[in-house]
């Protein structure tokens, strides 16, 4: 039986994804701006070219990943399976199609498999961070902290 040990937290903050297709950047940038103050006590991550748009029009630190297409949606799985992510705000297009659309797939699949909240377009953004509940950091943390599914190993006859 494999046992799963989450990493180690930095902090107490809440680690928040940013993530937007291009056709919807400046709706992010425009969202993390009205939403500043609550964003700034959240540790931000954001794909390369999200978090460079919202980092130009505002100057909050960011965490860069790579370009989505280039592997930014593989990292944030990545996060997700590792328990590092609390909060996801992907900002995605449903109506132009991606290159790397099995990876936008990958990504909202494990988000829901990880009960990790995942806000599309802005209204339920709005939703998700005005509720009493986003910034509990001991809520966004207590559901996650045994594996979601346990690996298997198949023995040989």
């Amino acid at each position: 039986m494999l046992t799963f040990n989450a990493p180690p937290r930095e902090d107490d903050r809440l680690n928040v994804v940013l993530i937007a297709h291009d056709g919807r950047k400046e709706e992010m940038a425009e969202w993390v701006a009205f939403n500043g103050g609550t964003l700034s006590a959240c540790s931000l991550y954001a794909t390369a070219t999200t978090g460079r748009t919202v980092q130009r029009q505002l100057g909050i630190p960011i965490n860069l990943l790579l370009s989505g297409p280039h592997g930014g949606d593989a990292q944030v799985g990545a996060m997700i399976a590792e328990r590092r992510i609390d909060v996801i705000f992907f900002f995605w297009d449903p109506l132009t199609p991606q290159p790397h659309d099995v990876d936008v797939k990958m990504l909202l699949r494990l988000a829901v498999l990880h009960d990790i909240p995942i806000a599309c377009n802005r209204r339920s953004a709005d939703l998700l961070i005005s509720s009493p509940l986003f910034s509990n950091v001991p809520y966004h943390r207590a559901s996650r902290e045994e594996p979601v599914l346990e690996p298997t190993t198949a023995s040989r006859a």
